[in-house]
């Protein structure tokens, strides 16, 4: 009985040591020597090794220096803040705003002011859709200018040089803002910036529903309803002219005929 009572306990406290051994044991991730901003490629001097707990690092972190060293960052980080593999960019991708541009995708600036700008409450990482008003080439003078929406849902990489937001959320009027579009936008907000007036309009960051609209006219907000459609096989009716044109009348007299011609 003795034995056993002494394996027992034997058991028992080599366990309660293991397990202590093992929520103490450490090992080594990457984190910043200091506090960096965005935009930062990193170096030697930059970041530093620290000792972490086994049981609680971070899938995403780096164990060797080399792994981060020349890589841009995309977000500020503060001193000894680990380093994550979503904290930076890829390697030679530059320095600055091009280091958060994504694979794929542009950055493309309009010219901004206050009432644009959403009165100065449009930060780096907002959502917008961006609506232009313009007057449609080869129309007729009466159809007048349309709102219509472009672009939707698009993300706000810059508010004139400022990359990260104010965290108080102060608004600030920039004559500059930079939105990250694909390939294709860039070139329908470029167009858009050319033929008329771009407004931006701000969206909730957790809506990501883009909706179809349609053009709104001039004669909508006079709450005019647009003519039908004319049914398949049928001329559209022609448009009476709101003045009548001019009548002539030519009196001809022959002998004792009296004839008039309207024309």
């Amino acid at each position: 009985m003795a034995a056993i009572l002494a394996g027992i306990i034997t058991y028992f406290f080599s366990k309660r040591m293991r397990l202590s051994r093992a929520q103490h044991a450490t090992t080594q991730i990457v984190a910043a020597i200091r506090d960096l901003p965005s935009g930062t490629t990193l170096t030697t001097k930059d970041v530093t090794t620290l000792d972490w707990p086994s049981n609680l690092v971070m899938a995403s972190s780096f164990d060797k220096v080399e792994d981060v060293v020349g890589k841009p960052l995309l977000y500020p980080l503060v001193t000894n803040e680990p380093i994550l593999k979503r904290d930076l960019g890829l390697e030679g991708s530059g320095i600055g705003i091009s280091g958060k541009i994504p694979t794929g995708m542009r950055a493309t600036a309009v010219r901004s002011n206050e009432i644009v700008g959403v009165a100065g409450f449009l930060y780096p990482g907002s959502r917008v859709d961006v609506m232009v008003t313009y007057t449609p080439p080869g129309g007729s003078g009466s159809s007048g200018p349309v709102t219509q929406t472009v672009l939707q849902n698009v993300e706000i990489l810059t508010a004139g040089q400022t990359i990260e937001p104010d965290p108080q959320g102060k608004p600030q009027t920039v004559n500059v803002v930079t939105l990250l579009v694909s390939p294709e936008d860039s070139q329908k907000l470029q167009l858009a910036s050319s033929q008329g007036t771009v407004q931006f309009v701000l969206r909730s960051g957790v809506d990501q529903t883009n909706v179809d609209l349609r053009p709104t006219r001039l004669d909508q907000l006079a709450g005019e309803r647009p003519s039908p459609p004319p049914a398949p096989g049928k001329k559209a009716p022609r448009r009476v002219a709101e003045a009548s044109k001019p009548v002539y009348i030519l009196e001809m007299i022959q002998g004792t005929k009296r004839t008039e011609e309207k024309f």
